[in-house]
């Protein structure tokens, strides 16, 4: 069962590293809309994108948690000399911190979808004219939603240009990418109790069948006139036996 449980964490800790780079990939993308570096230096990038959920939540907390797990499955460096109790419980540690951080990047992601991009927009002026700003032209839309309406993708913002289409694209892969690790991470941290509890117990098997298994020493005696002699013998298996009088 250990073996198994073993196993298991190998796969795991590398499907969730796979999982961490795609996030922190895909936070990456967001900070260039259209792949133009002018937006970032302006300061023209949305608060989503910008608090990096995807890096350093959804990236490298569940990437070090997913070496961590990865090391315990092979029982490298540290790990490799430590009990199976031990390296258990510290995968459940690496569970949990792998589980935060995929929940902070999916509340992030989730938020980020509903509220739409940070781009350029019109907005009416009081002189009967249009004048642009940025902001989030989706967020107070009450009556239409914005992932449902194509016409609106290409209608609202001016720049950057494909906006809504970057928005959509990249914080979906975080949110899907979220939900794939808090699955793994929840198979993890199940795999870690049940080798947890399995190697609390085979600790304890081998002293019960050593036990079981002890032989008990024959006894054999001659007499001889006024002294008695002890007579030493192999009994079955090799074993000397020793008898009393």
């Amino acid at each position: 069962m250990m073996a198994c449980s073993r196993s298991c964490s190998r796969i795991l800790g590398v499907s969730l590293g796979i999982s961490a780079q795609l996030a922190a990939g895909a936070n990456l993308a967001l900070f260039f809309p259209d792949w133009q570096v002018t937006y970032l230096k302006n300061g023209l990038i949305g608060k989503h994108a910008m608090r990096g959920a995807g890096l350093w939540a959804g990236g490298l907390m569940v990437l070090f948690a997913s070496i961590l797990i990865t090391l315990i499955g092979w029982r490298r460096g540290c790990f490799s000399n430590t009990g199976p109790c031990k390296s258990m419980l510290a995968s459940v540690l690496a569970g949990c911190l792998a589980f935060f951080g995929a929940f902070v990047c999916f509340i992030t992601s989730g938020v980020a979808l509903k509220d739409g991009p940070f781009c350029m927009f019109d907005v009416p002026s009081s002189n009967e004219t249009q004048a642009s700003k940025y902001g989030y032209p989706f967020k107070g839309l009450n009556d239409r939603n914005y992932l449902y309406d194509r016409f609106l993708w290409d209608s609202v913002c001016i720049e950057p240009p494909r906006a809504v289409i970057w928005h959509v694209t990249f914080f979906s892969t975080l949110l899907s990418v979220s939900v794939i690790q808090i699955l793994l991470v929840l198979v993890q941290l199940i795999n870690s109790f049940l080798g947890l509890f399995c190697g609390f117990f085979e600790k304890r098997e081998p002293f019960r069948t050593e036990a079981r298994q002890t032989p008990r020493t024959p006894t054999l005696t001659k007499r001889s006139g006024p002294t008695t002699r002890i007579l030493r013998g192999r009994g079955r298996g090799g074993a000397e036996m020793t008898p009393r009088c």
